[in-house]
């Protein structure tokens, strides 16, 4: 199972709706994706069409041991894609860890004990850098961070690129960015292009060429509990991020698909 985190520790850049839509996208392509909703807020959950009444079990639990990620993941209304959902418990997490000795492995214990018979595992993380991400972090092989094309943004990147550097040090040595997607594109805004231009002298090639442009549609969507992809699959949101789902794609490493 291919390991993903979508992090970024700056709110409000597209991270949730990066991550609801890329999993849609990868369902739709026949691929099994599990979605691990780390974010106390529960977005991801919410976008997804989950009531409270069915989050039975949590990320929560899954972080603490209590249930496997089998038990912990519920169908969604979308082929293919499951989710591991948020409850408000998961807002106490990072200070609970702190007692547990192996406070930054626990959601790697649990991937590790899973007969992962999905092919991909996405994980929307909080807008922190805290305990919860870091567990995140150590689980996967790979780091999807979405960038707003605004000033502060450029600085949260580099907080985050130092803690990546850590972790690889200290817990995952394996872990590596897979790439920067610019989110929110306005390309009538001079700044827009102006911030785009530094992060691709600053990164180059990882950064995605695709772009997720400010669409009405891609906010829409998540108020009627459904991806923007499925919401309206025409927008010009859902076909960058279906360009982008490929795009992703093809930096990944060849697996065959769980049968």
């Amino acid at each position: 199972m291919i390991r993903i985190a979508v992090a970024n520790q700056k709110g409000g850049v597209g991270k949730t709706t990066t991550a609801i839509n890329l999993a849609t996208a990868f369902a739709a392509s026949g691929w099994r994706c599990v979605l691990v909703d780390l974010d106390p807020q529960g977005n991801a959950s919410t976008g997804l069409g989950l009531q409270q009444a069915q989050r039975v079990h949590s990320s929560y639990d899954l972080l603490l041991g209590d249930v496997s990620l089998e038990d912990a993941a519920i169908p969604t209304l979308i082929p293919n894609l499951d989710i591991v959902p948020a409850t408000v418990d998961l807002s106490g997490a990072d200070i609970e860890l702190v007692e547990y000795e192996d406070r930054t492995g626990r959601l790697k214990a649990a991937f590790d004990k899973s007969d992962a018979h999905w092919d991909i595992c996405l994980i929307d993380c909080p807008p922190s850098l805290g305990l919860t991400t870091v567990n995140a972090l150590v689980a996967v092989e790979s780091l999807l961070v979405p960038l707003q094309c605004e000033f502060f943004a450029l600085e949260g990147l580099s907080q985050l690129l130092q803690t990546v550097e850590r972790i690889k040090g200290r817990f995952n040595p394996a872990l590596s960015i897979l790439g920067v997607a610019l989110t929110m594109y306005d390309k009538r805004n001079r700044l827009t292009e102006q911030v785009a231009d530094d992060v691709r002298s600053c990164l180059g090639d990882l950064v995605f060429e695709t772009v997720i442009p400010r669409n009405v549609r891609l906010s829409e969507a998540p108020s009627h509990g459904l991806p923007a992809l499925v919401y309206d699959h025409r927008c010009a949101g859902s076909e960058a991020y279906m360009k982008l789902a490929r795009e992703l794609i093809g930096r990944l490493p060849v697996r065959e698909l769980a049968a």
